[in-house]
């Protein structure tokens, strides 16, 4: 679900935008906190997030508690996904994670800008992340809005990216530059 079809579904429900967002944030917030609070049986750990997502995961999917998001409707998980804890996912504009990618401890995934002009500060500017497949995302790395990880990608430890990263590369720093190209596997 792209930003156009939160405003289509904050209108449907006859609601401004940003109260239709507050109010799916205090779902959010009620849903990671029942998952976030104790510990959890694996098989609950994916309903509790297929239900924060309101879409089943793929096989294989994995987190390890805590994390945390401040919407979940817009986060899509293929197979094989491992997500460590303390990651935080701010999925308004859309976050797409492709099968068998590997995200660190403390990743920060952002989809929103705020306008530069302080008189429009306010105004939100949502742009999706795309995550492409057998992706490592090492940790307290921080993804920002409108970037696209190519397949086979590796994003330093510590890493901020504000440009799309393309496929097997490395890429590392403040901000991420590429490092050096993965070789192809024989």
């Amino acid at each position: 679900m792209g930003f156009d079809e939160l405003e289509k579904r904050a209108a449907e429900l006859g609601l401004p935008l940003h109260i239709y967002m507050r109010q799916s944030a205090q779902r959010a917030l009620k849903l990671t906190a029942e998952l976030n609070a104790t510990w959890h049986e694996p098989e609950e750990v994916v309903r509790l997030f297929s239900e924060l997502t309101g879409r089943e995961v793929g096989e294989g999917f994995c987190l390890f508690p805590p994390f945390y998001t401040d919407y979940g409707q817009n986060i899509t998980v293929e197979r094989n996904v491992f997500i460590n804890g303390g990651c935080h996912f701010q999925d308004q504009g859309g976050i797409t994670i492709g099968e068998g990618t590997l995200i660190g401890h403390k990743v920060v995934i952002a989809t929103l800008d705020h306008d530069q002009r302080p008189s429009h500060r306010q105004e939100l500017i949502p742009a999706p992340v795309v995550i492409g497949k057998n992706v490592w995302i090492g940790a307290n790395a921080t993804i920002t809005s409108g970037v696209t990880i190519g397949d086979g990608a590796i994003v330093a430890a510590g890493a901020v990216v504000t440009k799309d990263v393309p496929a097997m590369t490395i890429v590392g720093g403040v901000p991420a530059r590429i490092i050096k190209q993965i070789p192809p596997e024989e």
